[in-house]
């Protein structure tokens, strides 16, 4: 999507702010024009990456990552869990090919999110695709969909008019789930309306990568299907959040950006 030259007050200041995170204060930025994926990357576009130059991923090359635990295909994989943060499994065998382990794969999800990418294998599709990452700035303007001041690419309730407009988490995180308005897991990246710019799922399903530093770590943006206002509410157009480049898991992923208008 075309994202025009243009000024926007970026950050949040409000009562939902994540202290020491940085989204605030709000402050007045300019950018010229450049392009930003309608979506995030998918299992299809990454395998066709894949298959034209041979890319072996992070995690196919450890032969591990991190699951979710109520997504594990095969409990004897599970070679730890994250202290403090139980959900989360380190899977042997887990990878964008198997995302929840050893007996899954992404036939049946090529419309997904592409998930357990470091940022430097989002930086490989992008040099194949002849794109980038999008600074932290930029997924900022786009995710706002031109609505200044909001806390959502929408507006300011999270279900307008009681409809889910992302997919997060719907129960009592980590152990129910209902499925109200969205999934357990990663959902097709064109599941929900487009926001003004015309992007889809800015916030919820996958964290996506930037390409703007954080010290040694690296900025993702959007929060995922695991976010929920009990303990993540970073499904927000201003939470901001960061990993090492080298990370990988089952809920992020990236969507990518070139610089410059449409011609």
């Amino acid at each position: 999507m075309s994202i025009p030259e243009g000024s926007f007050d970026m950050g949040y200041e409000g009562p939902l702010a994540n202290p020491g995170e940085g989204e605030g204060p709000v402050r007045r930025q300019h950018l010229s024009s450049y392009r930003i994926g309608e979506a995030t990357v998918t299992n299809r576009q990454y395998a066709a990456f894949v298959e034209a130059t041979g890319h072996v991923t992070q995690t196919e090359r450890d032969d591990w990552s991190f699951v979710f635990d109520a997504l594990v295909s095969d409990p004897s994989a599970v070679r730890g869990r994250v202290v403090g943060a139980e959900w989360w499994c380190a899977v042997a065998g887990a990878s964008w090919r198997q995302p929840y382990g050893p007996g899954s794969s992404v036939q049946q999800l090529t419309d997904h999110p592409v998930v357990h990418v470091t940022a430097h294998d989002a930086e490989a599709y992008c040099a194949w695709t002849g794109t980038r990452l999008p600074t932290e700035t930029e997924w900022e303007r786009a995710a706002r969909g031109g609505i200044e001041g909001a806390v959502y690419p929408w507006g300011d309730e999270l279900l307008p008019g009681g409809t889910p407009r992302c997919n997060i988490w719907q129960g009592d995180f980590p152990r129910t789930h209902t499925g109200e308005g969205g999934q357990l897991g990663t959902a097709p990246v064109r599941s929900y309306p487009p926001n003004g710019f015309g992007l889809y799922q800015a916030v919820g399903n996958v964290w996506e990568w930037t390409s703007t530093p954080n010290d040694i770590k690296r900025v993702r943006r959007g929060g995922s299907y695991l976010c929920h206002d009990s303990y993540c509410n970073r499904y927000r157009v201003a939470a901001r959040d960061s990993s090492l480049p080298g990370d990988a898991t089952g809920n992020i992923g990236f969507r990518v950006a070139v610089s410059g208008a449409k011609e």
